[in-house]
Parts: structure tokens; C-alpha cells; sequence
């Protein structure tokens, strides 16, 4: 059965598909958009070779003209040098301002292929076909595109929102065991800053280590959740002016961990969950949490088999100066996002240098 749900914004409204083999639907889906016929599918080696030829023949068969571009895997590739080579393909393939860019890919490659879009001929059509747990509920949602920058993560970026944006489920069963538990991060992120059942779901689950330990009931529910969460906070805030810095939540401490650790050491999830844990143990200091409910995030975060500790050999100095390379600064001030109770959250800028020393 095929969820849709609505994204809806003052100028760019669109709706999320989560459905099983919804691949070979694609086509049909953008055809319905009335878009030009040119489509470039960007992707990376890996992704292709399982779903790139599914892809290319969905859009095909729905009678556009398709080429693609490959990017190699891996975080250490979102930069200006490979989103060049992307344009590059673009100019090539002689895409115009009707034409579509197409993620088929994790959150690096939406990131790089939504940048691209938002910045080739000042802007084309843009669509992501997640094929990450984490892509599918948090990247893949809600416009924010971009590269890194060598002095932080994401500095270099647009808000870009797609046209459509099409989950299938079916193809996280080539998912690895440890990406799959990245995207638990973000799921369980979901659940401490806004929707407290899917909290209380996830807490009666056995384990959430592993695609396998999932039916389709429970999968279905926290990709239909999680997505509904995220098009929640975006349709109030698209562009980050307040309430959206909310789902940063575990990631101004999270990307402090990628960045000073080359993005070598941790993908995106597992550093947020260790943000999560840091800014849980922040919020109790402050006296804004419970001792008892940060601990049941922290033992779900366990359950997902996420890594919970800074690593002790990271220089608490340069730390401390990169927070300030955070997009979320404000004033000269690092705004974190602190949980209050399960379910509610708040952005502050009262977090003492002190404070994050002592998590670290």
C-alpha cells in the first residue's frame, strides 16, 4: 500500500511516496509532474550497479531521454571538486532549465545532486529517490543541498526543495547492517524532539540493530513517522529562520566528531547518536532534563548498537573552536538543541564553553 505524504510550503509544495517496488513506478510519477524530458540520474558505483538499470528503465519506458553520472561513495567526495565534475556532466548531456536532476543514493548524494540542481542555470528540476534509511527519513526531505567546506561540514550550500520524492523500502534489503543503524539515529532523533509515541514505539521493539529485526509493520511506521515529523517542521519553517534548527538535534557535536575525525572514523549516524548522547548529558547538567529520560534515550540508542562515546583522543581545543564554524551561531553564540522531555525540545545559546569541555 503506497503512504503519500504532503509537504506542504509557500511556494514548493510536493509529496513524499513511500512505496514497496515504487522504482518501477518512478517514471510514471514524473511524467505526472509535466517536467522536460531530459534526465540526469547522478548516483554512486555501488547504488547503480543494484538499482541503476530499474531506474534508467522506469524513466525510459515513461519516454524520457536519460543519462547519468557516477560519484564515488563516501562523505570525503561532498565537495566543490566532484559537484564540478557533476556540472560538467550536465553541460555535456545538454540538460536546460526544464530538465531534471536525480538522486538515486544516501544523503551525500542528495546533498551534491540537490546543490547541483539548485545552482545549474540558476536552477532545474530536482528528484530524490532515497535508497539510504537515513536519506529516505531525514536527507531526503525538506531542501537542504550543499558540499563541505575543508573547515566544516554542509558550510557551502541552498535551500532547494524537490519535486517528488520517492521512498522504497524494498531496497534498503541491500543495505549495510551499519547504515541501517546510522538512519536509527535520526529515527530515534525524531522521537526525543517531536513525536513521543514513535519514542515509545521504538522503546517495546526487541532490537533495532538490524533491517531483520523489523517486519514490515514497524518499518513502514517509522518511515511514514519520521517523514510526516520532518514535512511538520519544515511547512513552519522552510528555511530555518526558527523552529527547524530542531532537527539538528545530536548534530552540532555530531559534526564536530565527523569533521575533526577526517569523516573517517564515523558515517553521519553514528556521530550523531554520540551528539545525541553529549547533548542529553548537557541538557541534565543544565538542569533542563531527567536523569531518567536521558538514559532511556541512551539505552535505545544502545539497543540500535550505536557508538555512545566521544572518542577520548580528540583535542577538546580544536573542538571547541570548530563549534564555532557551526551554521547555527548566532551572535557569536553556538545554539545547541536541548531536549526538555521526550518529545519537546529547546534551542539555547546558554551552553558554556565549561559545559561542552566537561562532556568531552
Amino acid at each position: 500500500m503506497e503512504s503519500i505524504i504532503s509537504v506542504p510550503l509557500p511556494n514548493n509544495s510536493y509529496n513524499i511516496h513511500i512505496l514497496n517496488n515504487g522504482l518501477l513506478t518512478l517514471g510514471e510519477k514524473i511524467k505526472e509532474l509535466n517536467l522536460g524530458k531530459k534526465i540526469l540520474v547522478v548516483s554512486n558505483p555501488q547504488i547503480f550497479d543494484y538499482y541503476g538499470n530499474l531506474t534508467v528503465d522506469s524513466l525510459e519506458k515513461a519516454g524520457f531521454s536519460v543519462n547519468y553520472h557516477l560519484i564515488p561513495a563516501g562523505e570525503n567526495y561532498k565537495t566543490l571538486e566532484y559537484l564540478a565534475q557533476i556540472y560538467d556532466s550536465t553541460l555535456k548531456f545538454s540538460l536546460e532549465r526544464n530538465s531534471t536532476l536525480l538522486a538515486l543514493g544516501g544523503g551525500v548524494v542528495g546533498d551534491m545532486t540537490g546543490f547541483a540542481a539548485a545552482t545549474w542555470l540558476r536552477g532545474v528540476n530536482f528528484v530524490q529517490v532515497p535508497t539510504s534509511l537515513l536519506a529516505m527519513v531525514d536527507a531526503s526531505v525538506g531542501g537542504k543541498t550543499g558540499v563541505n567546506h575543508p573547515q566544516g561540514k554542509n558550510l557551502i550550500g541552498a535551500f532547494y526543495q524537490p519535486k517528488l520524492v520517492l521512498i522504497d523500502p524494498t531496497v534498503l534489503k541491500t543495505l549495510p547492517d551499519r547504515e541501517f543503524k546510522a538512519g536509527m539515529a535520526e529515527v530515534i532523533k525524531y522521537g526525543v524532539i517531536w513525536d513521543k509515541s514513535l519514542f515509545e514505539q521504538l522503546e517495546k521493539a526487541n532490537n533495532l540493530d538490524s533491517l531483520d529485526n523489523f517486519d514490515g509493520v514497524l518499518l513502514s511506521e517509522i518511515l511514514v513517522r519520521s517523514c510526516q515529523a520532518k514535512a511538520e517542521v519544515v511547512s513552519q519553517d522552510e528555511k530555518e529562520a526558527g523552529l527547524r534548527a530542531i532537527l539538528n538535534y545530536g548534530h552540532t557535536i555530531g559534526h564536530v566528531i565527523e569533521s575533526l575525525t577526517n569523516y573517517e572514523t564515523f558515517v553521519h549516524g553514528e556521530a550523531v547518536a554520540i551528539g545525541m548522547v553529549a547533548a542529553g548529558k548537557i541538557s541534565v547538567e543544565m538542569g533542563l532534563w531527567t536523569e531518567s529520560e536521558a538514559k532511556r534515550q541512551n539505552l535505545l540508542i544502545e539497543k540500535t548498537g550505536l557508538p555512545t562515546i566521544i572518542p577520548s583522543y580528540l583535542d577538546i581545543d580544536a573542538a571547541i573552536a570548530h563549534l564555532q564554524t557551526d551554521k547555527k551561531v548566532k551572535g557569536g553564540k553556538v545554539r545547541f538543541i536541548l531536549p526538555t522531555a521526550i518529545g519537546k525540545v529547546i534551542i539555547t545559546d546558554r551552553v558554556t564553553s565549561k559545559l561542552v569541555r566537561n562532556v568531552f
